[in-house]
């Protein structure tokens, strides 16, 4: 199981880091004196090191009481996405289409939008998967991640719980 976690979450890396901020949209508005594209480069290196288990850098950007919510569960630490994907995925990619940018007050939100692609855990391909990752930052740190996808209303969908 081990393994399989290593083995995805470096998969997630090598998705990620072939989709550079450049290559995607940027939108927005930085408060005075910050860059966007800077603003996106950190939360960039944030997904790459949480997926790569780099605890250390994740924490750099991390503040103390950080908020991480996944697909509706709360998860204690950035290093938990890994394992928590590995029970659904047997790999997974993103396909990051836009980023924006906003703020108000002190708070900066960062929003990354695209698609998920790869196998569910029985090896059947797939794509087009909506996904929205939120990041708040404030005074440099990232205080609250949320990410929404589509999986669990496609997953229903496969099992017959629902219909499409």
């Amino acid at each position: 199981m081990k393994t399989h976690v290593i083995a995805l979450c470096f998969s997630l890396v090598a998705s990620i880091s072939s989709v550079s901020a450049q290559t995607a949209l940027i939108t927005g508005q930085a408060p005075a004196g910050q860059n966007l594209q800077e603003i996106v480069s950190t939360v960039q290196k944030v997904i790459l090191g949480a997926m790569a288990g780099d605890r250390a850098m994740v924490q750099t950007y991390m503040a103390p009481n950080v908020e991480l919510t996944f697909v509706g569960r709360k998860l204690a630490a950035a290093d938990e996405i890994g394992k928590f994907n590995s029970t659904r995925y047997k790999w997974v990619k993103k396909s990051i289409d836009r980023w924006d940018v906003g703020y108000s007050g002190n708070e900066i939100m960062v929003y990354s939008l695209g698609t998920l692609y790869g196998e569910w855990t029985d090896g059947t391909p797939f794509k087009g998967n909506r996904y929205i990752d939120r990041f708040i930052i404030v005074d440099g740190k990232i205080t609250k991640m949320d990410v929404w996808n589509d999986s669990a209303e496609i997953l229903m969908i496969r099992a017959g719980l629902v219909k499409d």
